[in-house]
């Protein structure tokens, strides 16, 4: 019984495989996370002016803003990520798959990011708008220097939740080719056959980088409390 048990675990995950193929998979981890971060801010900045846009009164500017964010949203990511590097050479716009990738994650994340600054905004008390109105101050002088330092604590937590969802869902990048950390998996599944190894020992990489910005997220929400 206890052989038969012991084939069955070998059979699942090859602890020789995995240790092997360690180094091989770590070299994608830099890719990964530079996808992420690249995403991350391409999006940051999107959803800053899409959360503007969106809570806008001017209808030229509230209605895309609400269009978009419904049709990200609306969209699996993989589909974005195909019609980006596979559908825009169709109309001769060619990008490289890192390129497609990054603008993808950047797209598709700022929609989310758009409507997390937006109830972050919305959160502030209108009457400091009001305030600075009265005393004269400019709307990007209010926006840099009241309201956005009380929004981002707000929105913190939240926004590294959506870091953490682009740090996951870079490894749809391999589907186009980009050689991040799950590409370099399917690499070694396709060539040892043992997709289950390899399979397992991905979500093993990506559970400690998960949690190391799960950490800082920590770090940061109690720097921002302090301003409490």
């Amino acid at each position: 019984m206890f052989e038969i048990d012991y084939i069955q675990l070998s059979s699942l995950f090859d602890l020789e495989l995995a240790l092997e193929s360690l180094p091989f998979l770590l070299k994608g981890v830099p890719m990964t996370l530079y996808l992420s971060v690249l995403g991350m801010v391409f999006g940051l900045v999107l959803g800053f002016f899409l959360a503007l846009g969106r809570g806008s009164e001017r209808f030229i500017l509230r209605f895309p803003s609400r269009v978009y964010i419904s049709f990200i949203r609306g969209t699996p990511m993989i589909v974005f990520l195909f019609i980006l590097y596979f559908g825009l050479p169709v109309i001769g716009i060619e990008l490289s798959a890192f390129t497609a990738a990054v603008l993808a994650f950047g797209l598709n994340s700022a929609a989310y990011i758009a409507e997390i600054n937006r109830s972050a905004l919305n959160s502030i008390d209108v009457g400091q708008w009001e305030s600075a109105k009265a005393l004269n101050i400019p709307y990007w002088t209010t926006m840099r220097k009241i309201i956005l330092p009380q929004a981002v604590r707000i929105a913190v937590p939240p926004l590294s939740n959506v870091f953490l969802s682009i740090v996951k869902g870079t490894s749809l990048a391999a589907m186009i080719t980009v050689p991040e950390l799950f590409q370099k998996a399917q690499i070694i599944a396709g060539r040892t056959f043992d997709s289950m190894t390899m399979y397992i020992l991905v979500a093993l990489i990506y559970w400690p980088i998960c949690g190391i910005i799960s950490v800082l997220q920590d770090r940061l929400e109690d720097r921002f409390s302090e301003y409490l």
